[in-house]
């Protein structure tokens, strides 16, 4: 493999990956609009956002199966449109049902597109010999910035949904489909069929990281799916000042991922993720005790510089754990990230409503604090690579 040909993969991958954090965030920081344009209570709001990560988890589990019959290039090729398509009918839609039917396909396509992304990200890395997988999320985290501050401008100039989101998938659809044709499918044979697996991942060894991703997304999700809402309704903040913690946490998951790479090579997966675990409890710590808008949106910039780090080296690590089947370990480990979500986003919701939604801040804190225990799953020091060594500078590319 070229190393103009790895080059071309990494770009386009990383295109991916910047469509879906757009995507996505003009998804979570206009809830509160969307709930408003379909009438969905409180009450009923949590069983929505559930819906979501549970489709999503499922279509995780169905693209272990479908990878091994064609390339994971191919699941995201197809899977980024429909996301995008099914971002537009959230905004399109006036009936309950529509809502329904829109965000259901958006789980569907997001569980395919995020199980495949990683899945080319962990053997592009591999192919590659060093720590790139956090360059891969940090072009999700500015395609976060983008839909956050996108977001906000539809907020603050009292744009429809659909009128919101029709120019994004207008000019992102494309330009993905487009991409794709250059995607690098690492772990194929020269054909484009799957490569020979080298065995099914055991649970038991995978179990820990599983742990540290749900823990991870519980607190991711309780940024996007709550932030905004915590500052309008805790902290008395405006419908446009709510869309700006998302993009003040994105900022800085943009800023901990682009440097990340850095310090897994000289430091080690494990040092990145215990420190990155403690910050995050810090950051959860203080949006707990916030008293004004700003300070809460501090915390949140806070609490994003720690977790940037933790999903991505997850990954890496599943594909360092199982070399010869890395597909099905991020497929699986792929399925734990929604079920985060899916505690995440109800707990919250249920314990804000119950008790307060500062106390209930302190239970995403308490659980990233826990990351620090696993931190030694991510390897030794010298773990520092897509395959758990450095290769000659030789190979380095892009």
């Amino acid at each position: 493999m070229t190393d103009a040909r790895l080059r071309r993969g990494r770009s386009s991958l990383a295109l991916s990956f910047l469509v879906q954090g757009v995507a996505f965030a003009l998804l979570v920081t206009r809830i509160p609009g969307i709930q408003d344009r379909y009438g969905i209570s409180d009450g009923l709001l949590p069983l929505f956002l559930a819906a979501v990560p549970i489709l999503a988890g499922v279509a995780s589990v169905a693209t272990e199966k479908v990878v091994a019959r064609v390339a994971p290039s191919r699941v995201l090729r197809w899977s980024q449109p429909v996301v995008l398509l099914a971002l537009l009918g959230v905004g399109a839609g006036d009936e309950l049902w529509m809502a329904a039917v829109a965000l259901g396909v958006f789980g569907l396509a997001v569980g395919a597109l995020d199980a495949s992304m990683n899945m080319l990200g962990v053997s592009l890395q591999r192919a590659y010999g060093r720590s790139i997988m956090l360059g891969f999320h940090a072009a999700y985290s500015l395609g976060g910035i983008a839909g956050a501050s996108l977001a906000w401008a539809g907020a603050h100039w009292h744009l429809s949904l659909f009128w919101s989101y029709l120019p994004v998938v207008v000019v992102l659809a494309p330009a993905a489909f487009l991409g794709s044709r250059r995607y690098v499918d690492a772990g194929t044979a020269p054909d484009g069929s799957p490569r020979a697996k080298g065995g099914t991942p055991v649970f038991r060894l995978l179990l820990p990281l599983c742990l540290v991703m749900t823990f991870a997304y519980i607190g991711d999700s309780t940024v996007s799916n709550w932030s905004a809402k915590y500052l309008q309704d805790v902290l008395g903040s405006s419908e446009a000042a709510a869309t700006v913690p998302y993009n003040a946490y994105m900022v800085t998951t943009l800023i901990g991922r682009s440097v990340g790479d850095l310090g897994v090579r000289h430091l080690g997966a494990s040092a990145v993720v215990r420190a990155g675990a403690v910050l995050a409890a810090c950051g959860f710590a203080l949006v707990a005790v916030a008293q004004s808008a700003w300070v809460g949106i501090a915390a949140f910039t806070v609490l994003g510089l720690g977790l940037s780090v933790i999903v991505p080296q997850t990954f890496a690590a599943a594909g360092r754990l199982f070399p010869g089947n890395s597909d099905a370990a991020v497929a699986r480990l792929n399925v734990f990230n929604y079920v985060g979500f899916l505690v995440g986003s109800p707990l919250v919701g249920a314990l804000g409503d119950a008790w307060s939604y500062r106390g209930a801040m302190l239970v995403p804190m308490v659980l990233v604090l826990v990351t620090v225990v696993y931190a030694t799953s991510f390897g030794a020091r010298e773990a520092r690579y897509g395959g758990g060594h450095e290769r000659p500078r030789t190979v380095d590319v892009g």
